[in-house]
């Protein structure tokens, strides 16, 4: 069999993704693997029809696809997302229909199961038929268990094919935007205190359409709400030269090897950091926002694992079927609780009236405001407790080199959390572990004591009394 292998890491053949697929590559060396590196060269698949074609060539006489990719900032890379872009637009979907796909990533298992939805996705919008997904740990390829584990998923994966194994479809087609929002006369402003508003924004190259229509519709109107003039920026304005190279340079000290050499981290401290307030506005592009947005969030990594944004609000304006989106929804609540900010909350054009937009995009502003008035940021869920929490150990452990940046922040800012028990805890713990192994004691504490313990304090607080 021939496998077309689409090779979604910017580092090209210095991916440890791509040693799986190698790796799978020996273990069935009946069949063989066609590589490309569509992430590491994008911008020429971009500029030259013939390099895409030869990949879209590769797909169409292979009998199945192998999607393989490490995870970036909660999805694919930056130049993954604009190939599956440009498959689209070029109107080379069809090369993929009725394939066999299967999914390969590796990451250190934060947020994989996002980027697999994204990606199953993808596969079902392409007519594929899904063979299977594998989420590998960074170095899982180093370990004997998980290398048979790999192998076995290989095989899964051929077999599938050879047996012209049925597959069903997950996600159903998205539908069309035919809702034109046309903002109507503006009610009030919203005066912001002299806080800093800035409404982050793609359109104007995506998205002719009404998806596009409306996005800058919206993004407009909202800037017109607040009474201090909220600055407007539109990411494809600012001059990015290109996707995160994966380099870790910026693990040390956050110096990102683009430095000094294109706009965007001038534009993400100088505006972005310094905002109250930050506006995010983006048309759905397939399953996720567009390439360009994931280019500014992949770029954003040179903060590494650290909250750059901690205590600001965050609106999110969706022009498109976000509702049809629960892993796009999830995306957007989990960025927010991992930078430590605010989900102020989201407006989308699917309410199909104008009228009703412009009072959401009213009550979202004032709210947002209020919010930043108080200082109010929402309790984390486990979105951003269970991410906080991988990175914590992760950074602790296995990636503090090269990552000595985050690793100087979460000690300096007490993130290294983990559950310290004093002599009381001992105590007590040793106490009720040796008092509930007699049968009659533990059935009098379980029946009549712990419930009631457990509310004692929090009635205390109820009531009143000043707990110490």
């Amino acid at each position: 069999m021939k496998i077309t292998v689409l090779n979604g890491s910017p580092k090209g053949e210095q991916s440890v993704t791509l040693q799986s697929a190698l790796y799978m590559q020996r273990m069935f060396p009946e069949h063989r693997l066609e590589v490309f590196h569509v992430a590491q060269r994008i911008r020429k698949l971009e500029e030259d029809s013939r390099a895409f074609d030869e990949v879209i060539d590769s797909v169409s006489s292979s009998d199945g696809v192998l999607w393989a990719f490490p995870l970036y900032w909660l999805l694919v890379h930056s130049g993954y997302k604009r190939f599956i872009e440009l498959v689209h637009e070029r109107g080379a979907a069809k090369a993929f229909d009725g394939k066999y796909a299967a999914v390969l990533s590796t990451s250190i298992n934060f947020f994989d199961h996002t980027a697999h939805v994204y990606m199953r996705g993808v596969c079902d919008d392409l007519g594929m038929r899904f063979a299977g997904s594998f989420s590998a740990e960074m170095g899982d390829l180093l370990e004997e268990g998980e290398r048979e584990r790999l192998t076995r998923f290989g095989g899964q994966f051929f077999e599938a094919i050879g047996t012209n194994a049925p597959s069903q479809s997950q996600h159903n087609p998205l539908p069309e935007t035919r809702f034109r929002y046309k903002p109507g006369k503006l009610a009030r402003k919203v005066d912001t205190g002299g806080r800093k508003v800035v409404i982050l924004s793609d359109h104007g190259k995506i998205g002719q359409g009404n998806r596009g229509a409306n996005l800058a519709g919206m993004a407009n109107r909202m800037g017109e709400i607040f009474g201090e003039p909220a600055e407007l920026v539109n990411l494809n304005d600012i001059d990015i030269k290109g996707g995160c190279l994966g380099c870790i340079r910026c693990g040390y000290d956050y110096h990102c090897a683009y430095e000094g050499k294109d706009g965007y981290i001038d534009t993400y401290n100088r505006k972005i950091k310094t905002a109250d307030i930050v506006v995010f506005a983006g048309s759905i592009v397939d399953r996720y926002l567009s390439s360009r947005w994931k280019l500014f969030f992949d770029r954003s990594f040179f903060n590494t694992h650290t909250p750059s944004l901690s205590g600001k609000q965050f609106c999110f304006l969706v022009a498109g079927p976000l509702r049809e989106l629960p892993n796009l929804s999830e995306i957007l609540k989990a960025y927010t609780e991992l930078q430590r900010a605010n989900f102020a909350g989201i407006v989308t054009d699917e309410e199909l009236n104008s009228k009703t937009i412009d009072r959401l995009l009213e009550d979202l502003a004032g709210r947002a405001v209020k919010y930043a008035g108080t200082g109010y940021v929402q309790p984390r869920t486990f979105l951003g407790v269970g991410g906080a929490k991988i990175f914590r150990d992760e950074i602790w452990s296995t990636i503090r080199f090269p990552f000595f940046a985050d690793h100087r922040y979460f000690k300096r800012n007490g993130l290294y959390d983990f559950p310290r028990r004093g002599v009381k805890d001992w105590i007590f713990h040793g106490v009720m572990g040796l008092l509930t192994r007699f049968p009659r004691m533990r059935q009098e504490i379980y029946s009549r004591h712990i419930v009631p313990n457990i509310v004692k304090a929090h009635r205390k607080v109820v009531e009143g009394q000043v707990l110490k």
